[in-house]
């Protein structure tokens, strides 16, 4: 299974993508996470992607392509992948197409996940993350026993720079901009399936599923 996932900031994308790649045993690759561990390791990536991604702004395609189709070469795509944060313009959906033909592979389905704006923002500003272990909570939805301490390592909570509430705007009026194109571009492939995001998160996860089978 070659599958896309797109949504706005803050639909779920993370929730859905981890049951999915668990259904169908294929790699979750997310650039967000490819871009995150370059910055924490200090990398010429890392550095590059977080001026873009700390002022909301999406990183340049030359360099997403790149990370994309170096990741998409290694083994474990060989039976299917789950693609998390890319594409996100219809440049780079025109380059992974070429991409994918060069390598002989198609995609399945790109599973878009819609979400009103107003809880999109809600979702981002009250999510709060792990220091130590990268474990995820919200302060409304699901939050720790205890304030600021996670449950599973007792670490420091924190709220990531791109979850502020200035910054996730920004960022979903870029989604808005850019990445809203890319559904009429799949769209008109027949292969977007959308699904409505403001569901529970097991009801969302059975209609993907049976949607996709």
């Amino acid at each position: 299974m070659r599958l896309v996932l797109l949504g706005p900031p803050g639909a779920g994308k993370g929730t859905q993508a981890s049951a999915i790649v668990k259904k169908y045993n294929i790699p979750h690759i997310s650039t967000g996470d490819i871009f995150r561990a370059n910055i924490k390791a200090g990398t010429e990536l890392g550095k590059k992607a977080k001026e873009y991604m700390d002022k909301g702004l999406l990183v340049p395609d030359d360099l997403v392509v790149s990370i994309v189709k170096e990741r998409l070469a290694e083994n474990d795509c060989k039976e299917g992948f789950l693609l998390d944060g890319f594409p996100r313009t219809v440049n780079q959906g025109e380059a992974l197409d070429i991409e994918l033909e060069q390598m002989g592979l198609k995609l399945d389905k790109v599973v878009n996940i819609d979400v009103e704006r107003e809880v999109l923002i809600e979702r981002a500003i009250g999510r709060r993350i792990c220091k130590s272990c990268g474990a995820t909570y919200h302060i409304k939805f699901n939050p720790p026993k205890e304030e600021g301490i996670c449950n599973v390592c007792e670490g420091k909570l924190f709220q990531r720079d791109d979850d502020k509430k200035e910054t996730v705007e920004r960022r979903i009026e870029v989604y808005q901009k850019q990445t809203k194109p890319l559904i009429d571009y799949y769209t008109k492939k027949r292969l977007i399936l959308n699904v409505d995001g403001s569901k529970p998160i097991d009801i969302l996860f059975e209609e993907i599923i049976k949607a996709l089978e």
